[in-house]
């Protein structure tokens, strides 16, 4: 049973931690890690250094758009890469994120909390929320009204 009258929050609190994450884990790789530095680890575990801006982009700007709703539900899809990509980096670590180098059930944890996102929807407050059409095919397109 969903109760519809809070589910819109729910939502909400689930696509506002998800992008709090996001812009948290961007600032974190340039302010703690350095731009430099998460090119190097990216390069230990296999990963061509080029990768490091548009990881950090996409982190930084995915995390505003999913913060306030703008495409939100399309954006959680669209970061799925780089989560997978961080949770294909830490799974040789072990379960948990305290473990040397950091375990896979954090980014395991926030690739299925996007999916949930992408899933319910944007929630309350959202700038600009996309419907899920359910007919012949499933497109997300904008939410008119």
């Amino acid at each position: 049973m969903i109760d519809t009258r809070l589910a819109p929050y729910g939502a909400f609190a689930l696509r506002a931690a998800l992008g709090i994450m996001f812009i948290a884990h961007a600032y974190l790789k340039i302010a703690v890690f350095t731009v430099p530095g998460f090119a190097g680890f990216l390069t230990q575990v296999g990963f061509p250094a080029f990768l490091a801006w548009p990881i950090i982009l996409a982190e930084l700007i995915g995390g505003v758009a999913i913060l306030l709703g703008l495409y939100g539900r399309a954006v959680s899809v669209a970061l799925l890469p780089v989560l997978l990509g961080a949770l294909l980096v830490h799974a040789p670590n072990g379960w948990v994120f305290n473990a040397t180098n950091g375990g896979w059930e954090y980014p395991a944890f926030l690739a299925l909390a996007a999916v949930a996102h992408a899933l319910i929807g944007d929630g309350a407050f959202a700038i600009r929320p996309l419907a899920l059409g359910l007919g012949s095919g499933a497109v997300l397109r904008p939410r008119i009204g």
